[in-house]
This record gives structure tokens, C-alpha cells and sequence, in this order.
């Protein structure tokens, strides 16, 4: 039995004036005891790892799951009463902080007063670049063991599939190509496997909501317990696919446009969804921007790596190179993705280096002012 995200079942007026929400519902003995191995978390999905879980954990302290965001404040709830999710605020240091507030699928403590006090070490994080100028990482969902890369057979594009896969494998996450709205293409399995095959997926399968073709296949492929985002462009049919696998009507969608097929923007926002077989299923709004942060570009093209073990030199960039193994196999087209992916995944790295010296920098000055005023018998 999912929770509705749309009343969240308990009153969400502020119930004291310094922003505390509600009251969560009390864990099974009562306390907030530090979990232990024999507890049953799988009502949420996987449980952090015991290492991860020390970091950060104290007296009094609740560890709880991150369901959804909601304008500063995020739904929780307790994998000791998964059907009773309440709001929450976070510390301010928490809140303020563009890189650091909790996301969707993130394990998160409460401390005393019910505020989410800090972050359990992430696995399983998507994380892309930020749109904009600015060098800035997003993590667009947290904790997730699948990724399923939703492709629509009217107009699948390998390139954009290749960029999701990037992020997910990044994320150590496992990666499955999933054709939409099937019913479209008489032949929309062998699309499926082709169109895998060419963007460097292992798995790929075709889905139709209308029909119900492939969401057997795709359940076995999520397991109770498991967390599985979705990821891909507007009008994928992420939305009409999360309703066929939930059962019922939980995600808005709308239409394409005709003249570019492209879609709208129905989801607004990321919500963790206990399906009806055990596992979780976050549905995300559709990203046009898929910057790379943490590369992942090697598991998205194996086959280059493996066949540049052959080239005659070492530092062959497969462009004309004589002796070259990979240009005469790949083909163009990918070849080129990952040259453009391998500049990009460089530049990044570039801009992140060069802010953490200067970050490095700024502080070696304040740390020198500092000397200086003690020299001169100046506070600090």
C-alpha cells in the first residue's frame, strides 16, 4: 500500500512558531535507537550500509528516508512505519547550502526536535552538472540500485540515451534501456535491442502502458526492496509508465506536441513510490541539459577501451592515428559521442580543479591576515 503524496494523510500547518512540522509517528519500541541488522527496513528500500550509518549518528538521533521535496521542506518517513510519512524541515546549514540539501532517495537523520540534521554518506547518487554557467554538481536522486532510461519509439535518440547511461553508471547504479510506448513500432522489441546495442546498454527492453507489454519483464528487473528512478526527456512517457507500474493514476501526464514531439513538463517534481511488488519507483520531470559531473563515460563504451589496448601508440586518440584499433571498428557516430563526451567530462574537471584552488587559495589569505593581526597584537 503506496502513500498519497498529494495529502500526505496528516495535517501539514506549522504546529509550534519555530517551523517544526508535525508530529512523526514513534518508532515500534518507542525509542530512537540506533538501527540495528535484525530491524526491517525494506518498506523504503535498501538500508545504508552499517559503516555509512555510524557517520553521523547520535543519542536521540531517527534515521529516515527521504521521500519527496516540497518547498523547503521534504516528506520523511520511517521504514519501522513506511505508510506514515509526515514533513520535516532541515538545519540550516543543510538547508542554505546549494550542494548539500537532502534529495529524493537520500537516508537522513532527525535530530531531537525532528529536523533533518544530517546526510547518510550517498551511494546510488544520479548526479549531472547544473544548468547554467556555474560548475556546479545536481544530484538529481539518491540510493538508486536501477536506472531506467526511458526512450520513446517514436523518436529514440542513442546520443541522449548514452549521456543518461553516463550519469547512472557513474553512480555505480545498474542500467536498463526501456523503449516506451511500444505499441507504436510492430517491431519495437528488435528497436529496443538495437537501440541498447548503440548507446553501450547492456539490457534493453520495449514497454507499452496502453497494452501492458514488457512491464512484466520490467518488474523482474527491479526487485522488492530496490529503488529505480526514472530518467529521460518530456514526453517520454516516464509518467504514463510509472501509472502502469504503480497500478493506478499517480503521475500527471499530457500529450506531445505533434510538430517536434516533444512534452511537457508533467512531473514538477522527484516522489519515491512503493510499487505494488515491493519496490520503489522515483519518477523525475524531464531533464533537456545532461551535463556530465563524475564521468562514467568508460561503462557507457567498454568496446573503446578494450580495443585501444591494441592500438600501436599509447596515447592514440583515434583520430587518423596510423595503427589505430578502434577507428576502423566503431562507428562514426559513437566514435564522435564519446570524443565529445571524453572533451566535456575534461572541461569539468578543469573548472572543478581550478575552484578548489582558489578555494585553497582564499583560505591560505585568511589564514595569513590572520598571522598577520596576532603579530601586531590584534584580535582575530
Amino acid at each position: 500500500m503506496s502513500y498519497d503524496p498529494s495529502g500526505f494523510g496528516r495535517d501539514l500547518s506549522p504546529s509550534s512558531n519555530d517551523g517544526t512540522l508535525n508530529t512523526p509517528p514513534s518508532s515500534n519500541d518507542g525509542t530512537n535507537s540506533m538501527p540495528s541488522s535484525t530491524d526491517d527496513f525494506s518498506g523504503l528500500g535498501r538500508y545504508p550500509e552499517p559503516t555509512s550509518i555510524d557517520d553521523g549518528w547520535a543519542d536521540g538521533a531517527r534515521l529516515v528516508r527521504v521521500l519527496a521535496q516540497h518547498s523547503g521542506h521534504w516528506l520523511v518517513g520511517d521504514p519501522r512505519a513506511p505508510d506514515e510519512p509526515w514533513l520535516a524541515v532541515a538545519r540550516g546549514r543543510l538547508r542554505d547550502d546549494p550542494l548539500a540539501p537532502p534529495v529524493t532517495g537520500d537516508w537522513v537523520w532527525l535530530d531531537d526536535d525532528g529536523a533533518i540534521s544530517g546526510i547518510v554518506p550517498r551511494c546510488g547518487a544520479i548526479t549531472r552538472r547544473a544548468a547554467g554557467e556555474a560548475t556546479r554538481a545536481q544530484v538529481v536522486a539518491a540510493g538508486v540500485d536501477v536506472a531506467l532510461i526511458a526512450e520513446p519509439a517514436s523518436s529514440p535518440n542513442p546520443r541522449r540515451a548514452e549521456r543518461f547511461a553516463a550519469l547512472a553508471a557513474a553512480a555505480g547504479s545498474d542500467v536498463v534501456l526501456v523503449l516506451t510506448k511500444a505499441d507504436l513500432d510492430p517491431e519495437a522489441d528488435l528497436a529496443a535491442a538495437r537501440l541498447a546495442r548503440d548507446a553501450g546498454i547492456l539490457e534493453g527492453i520495449s514497454t507499452s502502458a496502453y497494452t501492458g507489454d514488457g512491464l512484466g519483464l520490467l518488474r523482474s528487473l527491479v526487485p522488492p526492496g530496490a529503488t529505480a528512478v526514472l530518467l529521460g526527456p518530456s514526453g517520454a512517457g516516464k509518467s504514463t509508465l510509472a501509472n502502469a507500474l504503480l497500478g493506478d493514476e499517480r503521475q500527471l501526464t499530457g500529450a506531445v506536441r505533434a510538430s517536434d514531439d516533444r512534452g511537457r513538463h508533467t512531473t514538477v517534481t522527484r516522489e519515491l513510490l512503493r510499487t505494488p511488488w515491493g519496490a520503489l519507483l522515483l519518477d523525475t520531470p524531464g531533464v533537456r541539459e545532461i551535463g556530465l559531473w563524475d564521468g562514467g563515460s568508460a561503462d557507457v563504451f567498454p568496446e573503446i577501451d578494450e580495443l585501444a589496448a591494441s592500438c600501436r601508440f599509447a596515447d592514440c586518440d583515434h583520430h587518423g592515428e596510423p595503427g589505430c584499433a578502434v577507428e576502423p571498428v566503431v562507428p562514426p557516430e559513437r566514435l564522435a559521442a564519446w570524443r565529445k563526451l571524453q572533451r566535456e567530462q575534461a572541461w569539468v574537471d578543469d573548472r572543478r580543479a581550478a575552484r578548489r584552488e582558489r578555494k585553497q587559495l582564499g583560505r591560505g589569505h585568511v589564514r595569513l591576515q590572520r598571522e598577520a593581526r596576532r603579530s601586531k597584537g590584534m584580535p582575530d
